[in-house]
Parts: C-alpha cells; structure tokens; sequence
C-alpha cells in the first residue's frame, strides 16, 4: 500500500511538472518598485508569459535588506508558482547578516541570471580620473563616499575598491541611491557607487563624472567609461547582477522550462534592447552555470567582507 501510494506521488509529481504552469506565477522581488533589479525582473518574465501564456504578478516585498522577500520565497511550496528576482543581494547577505531565517546555498534553486547592470563609480565633477581620486585620498578623512547602507552590495563594491586602490576612505550611508546622488552632485560627499540606470544621464547632463565601470566589459550606453581593469584596478572588479530563482526541491523540469523560457526571452531584440537601455547586458545562463556561478559570489564575497573588517550584524 504504502508503495503505491509512494509511485501515485512521483506520478502526479510528474504530470503537474509537465502541465506547469496552469494559473498565474508570482514572482517576490525585494526592492521597492523600479528600482533595477525590479524593471529588470518584469522586462524578461513579461516576455517568458508571453511565450508560454500566462501572467507572472509582481509582489514588492522590501525590507530588513531583502531578506524579508528572500525569506518568503525560500518558504513557499515548491511548485512553480512563486519565484524569487533578486540581485547580487541574493549572496551578499550570506556574509553580511549573523544569522538568516534560511540557506542562501540550500533554501533555493538558481534558475538564470538575467541581467548585468554594474556599479558606475560616479564621482563630483572635480573629478577627471580614477588618478585624481587616489590622489585626493590623501585630504583629512581621505575620500567620502555613499552607499545605500552598510553590507549592501555597494559598500562591498566601495570596500573592494579601496582593498584594491589602498587609499583611506570614509564611509557615508544613505537610505537611497536619489538621496547619495544629491549629495554627490552637491559636492557634500566625493564618490558613490551608482546602478548604471541612475548614472547614464547625470553623466550626459554633465552633473557627475562616471570614472569606472565595475563590470568586466565596458557598457552599451557608456561605451567611452572604463572598466577598473582598464584604469588599473582589476581586483576591484564587481558584479552587480540581476537573477531569477525558485525554491529549493521544486521539481527539476519545472527548473528546465524556466530555464529554457528565460534564456529564450534573453535573445528577444526587444528584451536585449530593454535591459541595454537600463545600461545593463543580458546574461543568460544554464541553470548548472548560475548554480555554479551563484557559490563563487557567496565565496567572493564573503572573502571581501572579511578583508574590509566589516562585522555581520
């Protein structure tokens, strides 16, 4: 009895993988509404419910630094029908908290990465080079700069950078990218480390100076912005990515498909164009290789957190 009542299981498992999805998919993001990561998330899975023929809802769950929609997600059956798009946070705070409600490793399946969308070092326009900045390092203080607070990517970013550059710099936090912006363009603070969407036309206005890009290529929109390997920083190289995952045991054609559907809606024209203007790249993957990919950010990471001497909170 027991056996059979065990191979009915793996039978309608099988069947309800194959018929997924039958009614709508709900997919947590973490952050606020259009912010990058969010845009980034709808820009692709608007394009993966048109190829399959239903509709993906965004639920912005923020707070307690995305743990909170992180944790919802790790939580939640794992059917099919509830997603998670976070971004490089997803790893980040494996390092940053002293204790989560879940497994960054465990608690969840890596589907795709979506998009690149790096860090711009964006600077006051006193600014005209990487060169000058190290050479203001010396001032009382050494640089100041903001981020969207501590143990957020970017102040990892912003850490990496100084482990690399080896110049003093003072820590600034801020609730928001608009708030940090403001106070660079002010000339109150010297540096932030600016999602490419936010830096593209403060830059064109002639309002910041975007130095470096954090990203191993250079940008569509900013093609004439280094890279930090260009200006001689290379270990300082720092990826700010967008991803899609699910639960962790949701079955492993139900992962397939998403996979598939995703990578599809990557070579789309109209999606690659969506993301490029957002001055991020497409970055399709196999589910292994985001896996794989995934565990060596929670390790780097993790490495430059111990090496800025930042305690997890």
């Amino acid at each position: 009895m027991w056996l059979a009542a065990a191979a009915l299981c793996v039978v309608h498992g099988a069947a309800s993988a194959q018929s997924w999805p039958t009614k709508r998919v709900t997919v947590i993001v973490p952050f606020t509404a259009g912010s990058a990561t969010d845009i980034a998330g709808r820009i692709v899975f608007e394009q993966v419910g048109k190829q399959i023929g239903q509709n993906f809802v965004f639920e912005n769950r923020g707070g307690a630094g995305t743990t909170l929609g992180a944790a919802m997600v790790a939580k939640a059956d794992p059917d099919g029908y509830t997603l998670l798009v976070n971004s490089t946070s997803q790893v980040v705070v494996a390092s940053t908290f002293a204790k989560l409600p879940y497994s960054v490793a465990d608690d969840f399946i890596p589907i795709s990465a979506l998009a690149d969308i790096p860090f711009v070092v964006s600077t006051t326009t006193s600014y005209k080079s990487m060169k000058d900045v190290v050479a203001a390092s010396s001032k009382p203080g050494g640089i100041f700069y903001g981020t969207n607070g501590p143990g957020s990517s970017g102040h990892l970013f912003m850490e990496a950078l100084r482990l690399a550059a080896g110049y003093p710099i003072t820590h600034v936090p801020f609730r928001g990218t608009v708030e940090a912006m403001t106070e660079v363009i002010a000339g109150r603070i010297d540096m932030f480390p600016a999602p490419a969407l936010n830096a593209i036309n403060l830059t064109k206005e002639g309002k910041v100076n975007s130095l470096a890009v954090s990203s191993p290529k250079r940008l569509p929109l900013m093609a004439d912005v280094p890279t930090l390997a260009e200006v001689g920083l290379p270990k300082a190289q720092y990826q700010f990515w967008v991803g899609s995952f699910a639960p962790a045991k949701t079955p492993k054609a139900i992962i397939e498909r998403l996979n598939r559907e995703v990578v599809a809606a990557l070579h789309v024209k109209e999606t690659a164009d969506r993301i490029i203007a957002l001055g991020g790249s497409p970055m399709p993957m196999t589910a292994a290789e985001f896996d794989a990919f995934v565990r060596r950010e929670i390790a780097l990471n993790g490495e430059i957190v111990k090496a800025s001497g930042y305690q997890p909170q």
